[in-house]
């Protein structure tokens, strides 16, 4: 099993990352280098998560063997003997050979800094830029990331003549590369704990809300209402762009310079404001420089960018709105199927979406009834009482994990209460839980929060291309800073610990910290402890109320803006409900329609057709045989074969049959020799 488990993960978290970038991404409209940069940002910092706690086992088992190897004498070497030396080391199920790991970490960790720094926020603003040629697009990322870069350089150049002035350092490569990942790491960490204080929070308490029904529906109504006005504002703002594109696209002519710039404007555009454009176009007409004035490429490429941002705000609208009408209808569903007698599941409309057949043979109405009104608000209540107890144990570790004797971080007891049995299946599975944890509470506070509609994930492949770019750079920051103040939690950190034993690979690449003295003795120990001032901001929803005041509107039970939402968002949920029922009705009208007349017309016609066919091979039965005998089936059948004839003659026009007359009786009657003889215009239509 030597590296097969580091295999296996690296396979898995690789498509757990195509999975979720698939969810938020849109494959087919985004452009590939987009796809392929997110896709490695998020691979490479979710790899991370994964891999470290085989990284600490390993390094565990490590240990063992330097304990037995050395003897009392050797005591006093670079490591000290944790072990007895007749005691014998197993060697755990996911061991990892010496020399990988560090060259693991190394490619992992640079090429995520490579990406967070320097090529993700030049893609972003390339991604951004309305420029109509490759070179107008990296011209306007250079100028736009100048600022950007120019920041960096000079908050690394501080930390530079920092240490260049100060006599006690020696400036040496090794200590310049620990410069810029303390600098790294000391960014990631001020937003770590912003993010981790409300995710300790949240995520418990928004799994406590989600079993109570009431409370779901009432901020779904919420939701529909501000969900509407965003929805016509980026309607009403689409309009007045497609009024600004028609405008240019009138001006600038065929033959002009710039009309492949329109002509690329034009293609960003919606399906039907294309054709709309195109019919009221005359590309025939010449331009006069002399008599109009055109707009500047400059102005076109501003026009290209507010064509890409609105078109893609106001889908992204557009399909937000349907899945909040299917999750309020769905909603309505449980809340009336809750006193439901028959104990069965009906939904008021039916999927639109093709159900998988093993899905609907053991999800039945029963069963679902069954999960939906009786076990699921149990068993979000019981995962919400073991998330808050996890929370619970994180902040009380933030708060103590600088403390070795005692030892007083409960993360840090568990590790080594294990480490002493040797029970790598629990030190991984302990391990994974509590760093999977971390990640979940700032991963999840990351794609929630929106700022304005320049930096939203939003599901069902709606997420633009600058969002998503914005979330791996987010992404690669976080995590390194989030795994070492795991190793910090578990005391697998010897600058934590000051325990001078054996690293963990991972420690080993970031250097010691010793080297910012002010950074590795105080940022990183007392500045996780703010964690708890923002766990109660967050329980007391400060934050949301702060908003509140500001005129962002939020959801809030004693608000009297918020109860007005609610009910706007009740009675457009109703409307949409009636306009789809009405549109269903109208569909069953029409299939029972064409099952019922259709149906004749088909049987109509196939009798003419069945007729000429049996009335050949009634010709070719008598010529073959002129004298055969019938019996009483054959009779029946030439019978029909008669009556078939009969059927299929066709009509006669008589105009002397028509009547003035309306009271004239049998005019459309079917008369016994087989045929129509006549219809009036009056009993005609009554037919009908």
């Amino acid at each position: 099993m030597s590296g097969a488990a580091l295999g296996l993960e690296i396979v898995f978290v690789f498509f757990l990352a195509l999975f979720l970038l698939h969810r938020y991404g849109d494959f087919k409209k985004q452009h590939r280098l987009v796809i392929i940069a997110t896709l490695l940002a998020w691979y490479l910092c979710f790899l991370i998560v994964f891999i470290l706690p085989l990284d600490v086992s390993t390094t565990i088992y490590n240990r063992c063997k330097l304990a037995v190897n050395s003897s009392p004498v050797e005591s006093n070497g670079s490591y000290v003997t944790l072990a007895p030396s007749k005691q014998k080391c197993f060697k755990p199920w996911s061991y990892i050979p010496d020399g990988i790991m560090p060259i693991f970490w190394r490619v992992v960790y640079w090429t995520s800094q490579f990406l967070t720094w320097i090529l993700l926020p030049f893609m972003q603003s390339y991604a951004r830029s309305g420029g109509f040629s490759i070179t107008g697009k990296i011209k306007t990322a250079l100028i736009e990331n100048a600022i950007y870069y120019g920041t960096y350089l000079l908050i690394f150049g501080a930390f530079l003549i920092y240490v260049a002035v100060n006599p006690n350092f020696n400036l040496q490569w090794n200590q310049l590369q620990t410069i810029g990942i303390a600098a790294a790491n000391t960014w990631g960490l001020f937003l770590l704990v912003l993010l981790l204080g409300y995710g300790l929070v949240e995520i418990p308490r928004s799994h406590w809300n989600g079993a109570k029904r009431g409370y779901l529906l009432m901020k779904t109504y919420f939701k529909a209402a501000k969900l509407m006005t965003e929805k016509a504002d980026a309607e009403e703002n689409l309009e007045d762009i497609m009024e600004e594109v028609r405008k240019v696209s009138e001006s600038i002519k065929y033959n002009h310079p710039l009309r492949k710039c329109v002509d690329t404007i034009l293609k960003k555009c919606p399906t039907e404001y294309q054709e709309r454009m195109g019919r009221n176009m005359d590309d025939y007409e010449d331009f006069d420089e002399r008599q109009n004035s055109y707009p500047s490429e400059k102005s076109l490429v501003k026009l290209h960018k507010q064509v890409i941002y609105s078109v893609q705000r106001h889908c992204r609208a557009q399909v937000q709105w349907q899945i909040l009408l299917e999750q309020a209808f769905y909603l309505e569903d449980v809340a009336k199927n809750e006193t439901s007698a028959t104990r069965q599941f009906v939904h008021t409309f039916h999927s639109q979406e093709p159900e998988n057949k093993i899905i609907q043979y053991f999800y039945t109405p029963t069963v679902e009834w069954y999960w939906e009104c009786l076990l699921r608000p149990w068993f979000y209540r019981v995962l919400a009482v073991v998330l808050a107890t996890f929370s619970v144990i994180v902040v009380w570790s933030e708060c103590t994990f600088f403390s070795t004797k005692p030892v007083l971080s409960l993360f840090a007891v568990f590790i080594q209460l294990a480490e002493k049995t040797y029970n790598y299946i629990y030190i991984e599975m302990a391990c994974f839980l509590t760093i999977f944890f971390l990640s979940i509470c700032v991963y999840s506070t990351v794609f929630r929060i929106r700022v304005f509609n320049y930096y939203y994930l939003a599901s069902h492949h709606q997420t633009d291309a600058y969002s998503l770019l914005f979330s791996g750079m987010l992404f690669c920051r976080l995590t390194p800073p989030l795994c070492l103040n795991f190793l910090g939690l578990t005391h697998m950190d010897a600058t934590i610990s000051h325990r001078n034993t054996q690293p963990t690979a991972y420690t080993s690449i970031m250097g010691s910290m010793k080297v910012l003295s002010f950074i590795a003795d105080g940022f990183y120990i007392y500045y996780p402890m703010l964690v708890v001032i923002l766990c109660i901001a967050t329980y007391f929803s400060l934050g949301t109320r702060c908003l509140n005041l500001l005129g962002f509107q939020q959801f809030m039970g004693d608000s009297e803006m918020t109860s007005d939402l609610i009910d706007e968002g009740k009675e457009l949920i109703r409307i949409e409900k009636r306009k789809r029922q009405r549109q269903e009705e109208g569909e069953n009208r029409r299939r029972e329609w064409k099952e019922r007349y259709g149906n004749r017309e088909s049987s109509t016609r196939n009798r003419v057709v069945h007729t000429d066919q049996k009335e050949s091979s009634f010709s070719e039965t008598s010529t073959n045989r002129p004298l055969s005998k019938y019996t009483r089936s054959n009779g029946r059948t030439e019978r029909d074969r008669i009556e078939l004839l009969q059927d299929a003659e066709p009509l006669d026009f008589n105009a002397d049959s028509i009547s003035d007359d309306p009271l004239e009786s049998d005019s459309g009657r079917y008369q016994p020799g087989g045929r129509y003889l006549s219809m009036s215009r009056s009993t005609m239509f009554n037919d009908v």
